[in-house]
């Protein structure tokens, strides 16, 4: 156990192993779930002009309380054709371009209009409902730094400012791996000693999640020329994704067969449970996971080591692995000398988060960790986390 990793050694080695890829330019429209290359600064004032937050009325304030003519409807797009003179109002819609000569809009429903007249029976203050320019942002500001991930807010963001394409991290290709005799792709007849293959598409869903265009290959039969070719095959990816055949076992030959076709070898081991037979290397610039054949052992390692990678690839700021806080609803038994991921159901109520443990924790019941939103991280040590503890997780 002495030469086991903690988690936090083994990431930072996969961390400082990586380096950013290139950049693209991509329509806006079209990077969803990319990340900035650059800083993103404002072309335009946000908004472009003085707008108004409420269908209403545009007036001078100093005319209220009053009865005031309605010169002019103005409608979102369509400018007033005048300036506002002294003593006058103009109807005027949410997000349309306050007149020159207004300094305020009141609401709709706090007036009463007849006849084209105007009673307003209240003082009305300067700036009432009224978006100032560059209110949002101004024009030279950065909107969006470097090494955000575009979602659907930042999408609408660029948009506003009028952002047709943006510069962002091209997508790590990644080769997925599979190994083992007994694997049996989904739909085909089970032999003795058979399973269906689980970890390729488990892993492949995950990492595209996080920007990766995945090219899967196998199941590959545990026999060494079949591993040499699919692994030689597999080198040309940015990142490798393999999974079983790192551990001590006759049949697990990754390691050796990687260290023959040039990887080098980092480490192999961290101090976690699911997980610890976590094999990760180099060639080049390309980054080599060898994950463990165990389900749940595979999505431990990825979200740990594998997802962060994938994002620092990427240029993310900060690529992770994004822990977050809350109360345990039962105990986890720690372990002396790993930390426990254990699966849990994270419920969000009123009074916060809370962790609901599942039963059947062995790294092979990927079937119950469908049931999981959530790993907990349990610290080795003694005893237990209690019932109400604090806690932290990562999300699923």
């Amino acid at each position: 156990m002495s030469d086991l990793l903690s988690i936090e050694e083994a990431l930072q080695r996969v961390l400082a192993r990586v380096r950013p890829l290139a950049a693209e330019r991509v329509p806006t429209t079209a990077a969803s779930g990319r990340v900035l290359a650059d800083d993103v600064i404002a072309r335009v004032d946000l908004p472009p002009f003085p707008s108004s937050a409420m269908d209403g009325y545009a007036l001078r304030a100093e005319d209220t309380p009053g009865r005031l003519p309605v010169v002019f409807r103005i409608a979102a797009g369509l400018p007033a054709e005048r300036p506002l003179a002294a003593g006058e109002a103009m109807a005027i819609s949410t997000g349309g371009a306050v007149p020159d000569g207004a300094d305020a809009v009141v609401q709709i429903e706090r007036v009463v209009e007849s006849d084209n007249s105007l009673k307003v029976p209240e003082q009305v203050e300067r700036g009432t409902n009224v978006r100032p320019v560059g209110g949002d942002v101004r024009a030279g500001d950065v909107v969006l730094p470097r090494g955000s991930m575009l979602g659907a807010a930042q999408i609408g963001a660029l948009a506003a400012i009028g952002a047709p394409e943006v510069s962002v991290a091209r997508r790590p290709r990644v080769a997925v791996l599979s190994t083992g005799t007994e694997l049996r792709a989904p739909g085909e007849s089970l032999g003795p000693g058979q399973i269906y293959e689980s970890n390729g598409p488990m892993l492949a869903a995950a990492l595209e999640v996080s920007g990766a265009l995945v090219e899967r290959i196998g199941p590959v039969p545990d026999d060494e020329g079949e591993h040499r070719r699919a692994f030689e095959r597999a080198l040309d990816a940015d990142v490798l994704v393999s999974s079983g055949g790192v551990s001590v076992g006759p049949h697990d030959l990754i390691r050796r067969i990687l260290v023959e076709l040039g990887v080098e070898e980092h480490f192999w081991g961290v101090a976690v449970r699911p997980g610890k037979p976590l094999a990760f290397g180099s060639r080049g610039d390309t980054l080599v996971f060898g994950l463990p054949g165990n389900p749940v052992s595979s999505l431990v390692s990825l979200e740990l080591f594998v997802r962060p990678a994938l994002l620092a690839l990427q240029g993310m700021a900060d690529p992770g692995p994004l822990y977050e806080a809350a109360v345990l609803a039962s105990p986890l038994r720690r372990n002396p000398a790993r930390a426990h991921l254990a699966r849990a159901r994270a419920v969000t109520s009123s009074s916060g988060t809370t962790l609901e443990p599942l039963s059947g924790q062995e790294s092979h019941m990927i079937a119950r960790a469908a049931g999981a939103n959530a790993l907990v991280l349990v610290p080795a040590g003694e005893g237990e986390l209690a019932a109400g503890e604090a806690a932290r997780f990562l999300r699923l």
